[in-house]
């Protein structure tokens, strides 16, 4: 569950965006202000549902007497025409409510659907399926809360809660063991320290230092089952890169712990959801 402090002002944004200060002027020229109305959001296509809290924060900002009646929580698993949840009260404020719950929702269930098929693609191994920071910008708690519910797990959350040494820190640095020590020193023990690799004569330098993880990135099959050989449980092992449904059992087949994967939240499909009124 993600903290209401979190998305409810990024709803409130979404909602002047659309509305600014002249309202829904379609809907009220062409429906009165006394119509009531029952209506169901459907799934239109199965997938894994994400973001109930904050499709009904939608309709509790336009207006709070509309009832909104969940069906299913998140992390559920829908087939083609299963109702979500039930709105019932004035119809104006459902069709204004509409469209705005329709884009969090089917954004948030597009990202647990897709992290849910690349959870299935590598059941039995020990891989888990990771997010990472390319999700869009103002929208990461959602995308990340999206990625749990789908099964995966979150990477680190931001720049703040976590070192990740990529290949320009380390030029900068001057090579990997300088970087993973300046790190550590500046950080403690008790952050993270990734470092990234792309080679084994690099991930042979990143081994002689104490970084908690290596991302092992854009390597093929074979690199990466050497990689993970010559880590030996030395510390936690993360792909990186290629990783598409039909490739992630292969890579997770290598050994590795961690698959990160950009495009679960960074151009995800939307999980098709409908609202339709009941007559």
């Amino acid at each position: 569950m993600i903290d209401r402090s979190i998305y409810a002002p990024v709803v409130e944004r979404a909602l002047v965006e659309d509305l600014a200060q002249i309202g829904d002027i379609t809907t009220s020229s062409v429906i009165s202000e006394s119509h009531m109305s029952k209506a169901r959001f459907t799934a239109r296509h199965g997938g894994v549902i994400a973001g109930m809290d904050v499709a009904r924060y939608v309709f509790e900002w336009v207006d709070s007497d509309v009832g909104f009646t969940a069906q299913v929580t998140d992390g559920t698993s829908v087939d083609s025409d299963d109702v979500l949840v039930v709105v019932a009260g004035s119809s104006r404020s459902i069709l204004t409510a509409e469209r705005t719950a329709l884009n969090f929702l089917s954004r948030m269930s597009g990202v647990a659907t897709e992290t849910a098929r690349l959870v299935a693609a590598v059941e039995g191994t020990q891989a888990k399926i990771s997010d990472t920071r390319k999700t869009m910008p103002g929208l990461r708690h959602l995308d990340k809360h999206a990625v749990t519910a789908g099964g995966g797990v979150n990477h680190r959350m931001g720049l703040y809660d976590a070192v990740m040494i990529k290949d320009n820190h380390i030029v900068a640095a001057g090579d990997i063991v300088r970087a993973v020590e300046m790190a550590r020193m500046a950080v403690g023990p008790d952050v993270m320290v990734e470092v990234e690799v792309d080679n084994l004569d690099q991930l042979a330098l990143a081994l002689e230092t104490d970084a908690d993880r290596v991302l092992l990135d854009n390597m093929g099959l074979g690199m990466l089952a050497d990689a993970v050989h010559m880590v030996d449980g030395r510390m936690t092992t993360e792909a990186s890169g290629g990783v598409t449904l039909e490739t992630v059992r292969g890579i997770a087949e290598t050994g590795v712990d961690i698959i990160s994967v950009g495009w679960i939240t960074h151009s995800p499909p939307q999980l098709d959801i409908g609202l339709d009124f009941v007559s």
